[in-house]
């Protein structure tokens, strides 16, 4: 009987759409480094709109634009310290609900791409600080930010560093 091996050669390269929060990294920057395999491969604090997103080949970037051109820029605060079931700790986008609309509209135009692959049944927008359990995080709160943009992320092999492949403008008022 013959197994299948995988190698990272072998899997495809995966891209993301986010919302990088710049403003996070002093706070959190550190942290992420030592508790977030994202940070250690080039992944900026952010907040996900979409993982994982088209292969990079197959992404229209034109149709991407013109989708985030019609979805308006925002303020937002991460205002708080969160930790889900898993022991993943993330703080939390106040308001959140944009995230989620960005998702849903990513999610309606490429409906075969659900968000973290269908896995979730509810997306909680968040900004992940550590996938090990902390106690005692000392993360100086409230982090103001705006979100300008979405960045479209991309693999610079499987299993390599992640590199911006574009910045995709968010609507501004006037």
């Amino acid at each position: 009987m013959r197994t299948a091996r995988f190698t990272l050669a072998s899997m495809p390269r995966r891209t993301a759409l986010i919302v990088a929060v710049p403003e996070a990294e002093e706070a959190v920057g550190a942290l992420r480094l030592e508790h977030d395999w994202s940070a250690s491969v080039g992944v900026p604090a952010h907040v996900t709109i979409l993982f994982p997103f088209l292969p990079p080949e197959r992404i229209d970037e034109d149709a991407l634009r013109a989708l985030f051109a019609s979805q308006p820029a925002f303020d937002f605060t991460l205002d708080r310290i969160e930790r889900f079931d898993n022991g993943l700790v993330w703080l939390h986008p106040e308001p959140s609900e944009p995230f989620g609309e960005l998702t849903a509209v990513v999610t309606g135009a490429w409906p075969d791409y659900p968000p973290y692959e269908g896995t979730i049944d509810v997306v909680i927008p968040h900004l992940t600080v550590s996938e090990d359990p902390l106690d005692d995080l000392d993360v100086e709160l409230p982090i103001a930010s705006r979100a300008s943009h979405v960045t479209l992320i991309e693999e610079e092999e499987p299993g390599g560093r992640w590199t911006t492949r574009l910045l995709l403008p968010l609507a501004t008022a006037g």
